[in-house]
């Protein structure tokens, strides 16, 4: 279970890390990860400028897993630098993840994954498929959770050991 806290956000209103009132529970970030459709992930280009691309993906063991083009701008950035930020669609309702992508080559992983996108996204997504791709795993370092209704009260930052 990660830890929360407050950012602190002095040019918004929002008090800091002492506001310990009114934190999100990590559920309410789970749900959100588990029930978006699509995610933008945001990678490093070579001369430092960011990438950012939508993507299918599933919330599973703790971890956001997606897959994508192996010779892809975003695989061959993740190659170089596996930093990545990973934020769900709803700009309402945020979940922002932060951390290193770790690249998932073996079959149990995508096994599961295929059986996940296809629980998920309706089908059609094979093992096969998956292998021939680049799968990760981002394990956030830390993530970032607000009501867009409750923007001074409800911004959590979670952190993980």
């Amino acid at each position: 279970m990660p830890s929360a806290s407050r950012p602190h956000m002095p040019d918004y209103g929002i008090a800091g890390p002492a506001a310990g009132t009114g934190l999100l529970p990590w559920s309410w970030a789970v749900e959100r990860l588990e029930r978006s459709h699509d995610y933008w992930v945001a990678t490093i280009h070579p001369d430092g400028r960011p990438n950012v691309t939508p993507v299918w993906g599933v919330w599973a063991e703790e971890a956001f897993w997606f897959s994508c083009g192996p010779r892809s701008r975003k695989a061959r950035n993740l190659e170089r630098d596996p930093r990545v930020t990973v934020t769900t669609s709803d700009a309402d309702e945020p979940v922002i993840l932060e951390g290193t992508a770790v690249r998932e080559p073996g079959r149990p992983a995508n096994e599961a994954l295929a059986e996940r996108f296809n629980a998920k996204y309706g089908g059609g997504i094979t093992v096969d498929f998956l292998l021939g791709n680049a799968t990760y795993r981002l394990r956030p370092s830390w993530a970032l959770g607000m009501v867009e209704t409750d923007f001074s009260g409800s911004p959590t930052r979670w952190t993980f050991s």
